[in-house]
């Protein structure tokens, strides 16, 4: 019997090959293809289901195809036996991967919804996929944030209905700023931006797998991917969204350098990411903000896959301070795990290092107040901190775990996909940089100014391995209730609800009447209906022949 795991890996990459030829065929000249389906006309509204397909599109499209193959290449050794529960998963991941597919390709908004929705219901069911109390609580969490997303989306579609079409790619000149501000806000929750941001670590509890997935090319990025086909540069140059992102992109780091999860580091570090692709975005450098969003994807799932490795082999543990000295022992996983680290700090010559130079000094043109500079600078310098914290509890620390436990690179098929993700994680920045020619901005700017992103990652680095030697007790208490607790975010969400609520409780119209008459009232009277048909149904012959009577003098 042929395994679905290999068959399915091998699919996904032929598919992303394909998607990269035609990406590089549309980039080369400049085409666009639509496909066109009329599913139903009614009056003056036309459905019709288009795939649109741009070397946007099709670019994104090949990250997440080959993200996906790598991943469930490494699943079929990390999820177990060829069993029923591990082809549960598999078939999870596909249909993951599938509703990302149809949000890339389609220019109409309720296909989107689809795409969306389906992201929002399969994440909910990879969350919870060991099913434990804490990874119900996490799947809930992801799941009704992201639906307050939804609400936009749908305000969006009803709102499409007065141009007449729901492909909205054709009206990006003519829309309204609301239905703008509705799009930004639904991608909010998605991206986890502030204040929306307190699902993403909680999302952690789903299998490593799934965490690469959904960190690197699916989920998280599926806002940012929907701003950047809503782009309308006359409206997304927006200060307060720019100040928004990098205020995000602080709270994560600085939460990052607080956190002892391996997996909540990261996926903290994805979110500073994210703010700085929105920063991006808002300053009006789409092609950057596409740029860094691709080459994030590609090191941000080695990186997963390598800490899934090392939680792997060390029997589940996933605290860092156990950690310490694996590269003794595991140095072929140790050496893709650093790689990908400093493509993340933004190393020079690795493919993090060419997206976000050229976008913090392009930034430096976009007109910006001293404020956000130095914010963002600060953001670029505490990315190496956590990066560095990272790399020093797992690589240069002694040795912590249990005294006999075995540590070793027998990695079987896991090997393959890291180092194939790990040579991306390389090549892939400077590769798109020049297919883009985004290196044919002209920048004149000052020598301190040019060094200063250098400068700031090297200082990270510097303060990330300083930190690890400081028993500065007095911020301990203060600043692990803070940023432990993503700056009491999850308190706000649960303040924001009793207000609500006692709210509408106050109305009483709304509560009485509105439960008695609603929702509540008709499921108690359809549950009252069902006992009484069940009553009857285990009733004696007797009651049928009566009630056939009775029917026969009615008909009467």
């Amino acid at each position: 019997m042929f395994n679905l795991y290999y068959i399915w890996c091998t699919i996904l990459l032929m598919l992303s090959l394909m998607f990269l030829m035609l990406s590089l065929n549309f980039l080369l000249l400049d085409y666009v293809l639509m496909f066109e389906w009329v599913i139903f006309n009614l009056n003056s509204v036309s459905y019709e289901f288009i795939v649109y397909m741009d070397w946007i599109s099709s670019g994104f499209s090949f990250v997440v195809f080959f993200i996906s193959s790598m991943v469930i290449l490494y699943s079929s050794v990390y999820m177990g036996d060829y069993n029923y529960s591990s082809l549960r998963f598999l078939f999870l991941v596909l249909m993951f991967v599938f509703s990302m597919l149809l949000m890339i390709l389609s220019p109409n908004l309720v296909s989107i919804l689809v795409g969306w929705d389906g992201l929002g219901l399969v994440s909910y069911c990879l969350v919870i996929y060991y099913s434990s109390l804490s990874s119900y609580l996490a799947g809930m969490v992801t799941c009704l944030i992201n639906r307050l997303g939804d609400i936009g989306l749908l305000i969006t579609i009803s709102w499409f209905f007065s141009f007449g079409s729901w492909n909205f790619i054709f009206y990006l000149k003519y829309l309204n700023d609301l239905i703008f501000y509705l799009v930004i806000i639904s991608s909010f929750t998605k991206s986890a931006q502030i204040p929306f941001s307190s699902w993403l670590p909680a999302a952690m509890a789903a299998p490593t797998p799934v965490s690469s997935l959904v960190h690197s090319s699916t989920l998280v990025t599926a806002g940012v991917y929907l701003l950047i086909r809503f782009f309308n540069s006359s409206f997304c140059m927006n200060t307060y969204f720019i100040f928004i992102s990098i205020l995000t992109m602080i709270m994560s780091s600085f939460c990052a350098n607080y956190e002892f999860d391996l997996k909540k580091v990261i996926a903290l570090s994805t979110l500073s990411q994210l703010g700085l692709m929105m920063s991006c975005l808002f300053m009006g450098l789409m092609d950057l903000g596409f740029f860094h969003l691709l080459s994030h994807a590609m090191f941000k799932s080695l990186l997963f896959l390598c800490s899934g490795i090392i939680i792997h082999f060390m029997s589940g543990c996933q605290d860092i301070r156990s950690m310490g000295s694996i590269c003794m022992s595991m140095p072929l996983t140790c050496s893709c795990f650093n790689i990908s680290n400093m493509a993340l700090c933004g190393f020079p010559f690795l493919s993090g290092f060419y997206s976000k130079d050229l976008a913090i000094e392009l930034g430096s043109f976009s007109g910006l107040n001293l404020l956000i500079y130095v914010l963002f600078y600060m953001g670029l310098g505490l990315t190496a901190t956590y990066s560095i914290r990272l790399i020093y509890y797992s690589v240069l620390f002694k040795f912590n775990f249990m005294v006999l436990s075995s540590l070793f690179d027998n990695l079987f098929l896991m090997k393959y996909s890291i180092l194939l993700l790990a040579l991306f994680s390389m090549v892939f920045g400077s590769c798109f940089m020049w297919l883009l020619n985004l290196d044919l901005n002209f920048l004149v700017l000052p020598l301190y100014l040019k060094l200063m992103t250098l400068i700031l990652v090297m200082m990270g680095l510097y303060f990330g391995y300083e930190l690890n030697f400081l028993n500065y007790y007095i911020f301990n208490n203060y600043f692990y209730l803070l940023n432990g607790s993503m700056w009491f975010m999850y308190s706000y969400s649960y303040f924001i609800f009793n207000v609500n609520y006692v709210y509408s409780s106050s109305l009483v119209l709304m509560t009485f009447w509105g439960e008695y008459y609603g929702g509540m009232g008709l499921s108690y009277y359809f549950m009252k209906f069902s006992n009484l048909f069940q009553l009857y149904s285990m009733g004696s012959l007797s009651i049928f022949f009566i009630i056939m009577m009775i029917m026969f003098i009615v008909l009467i």
